[in-house]
């Protein structure tokens, strides 16, 4: 008796082994995910634009909208960026700012070996994350 005793408990625990093993890893970061948890707290907005949960990211003097899917995926798609510019550049200045139910960005890139700011960019406002208005041709935060 003792030993059917000691045979169902073992068996039961072997049931129960399988609860117990370790979650798996979580599944690496894309880059996206990573370019969005290592920006500056400043360089992200997120809140509402036009009654919409929305969130935006500055980064090279472009801005892109920020998709969060199941399982930590992330998505950027380009929203704003200043015209091509024909030879070489730098991103000089960005900024975004919430103001007055808007979000402003201000973008500038600078020509290399030029100096000063900037062979263009400029400064645009929205109110729903998607159509950006340019409000000056200046890149002035």
């Amino acid at each position: 008796m003792n030993r059917s005793r000691s045979l169902l408990s073992y068996m039961a625990m072997l049931l129960l082994l399988p609860g117990c093993q370790p979650a798996p890893a979580p599944a690496p970061l894309s880059e996206a995910a990573i370019r969005v948890r290592d920006a500056a707290p400043e360089d992200v907005f997120v809140g509402r634009l036009a009654g919409v949960d929305i969130e935006l990211l500055v980064e090279d003097c472009k801005v892109f909208r920020i998709a969060r899917g199941p399982q930590h995926a992330v998505t950027l798609t380009e929203v704003l960026a200043p015209p091509p510019y024909p030879f070489f550049s730098q991103c000089d200045r960005q900024s975004m700012r919430h103001e007055d139910g808007a979000v402003v960005a201000v973008l500038g890139r600078m020509a290399l070996g030029a100096g000063g700011c900037c062979a263009t960019g400029g400064t645009w406002r929205t109110h729903d994350g998607v159509r950006w208005d340019k409000i000056s041709d200046k890149a002035i935060p």
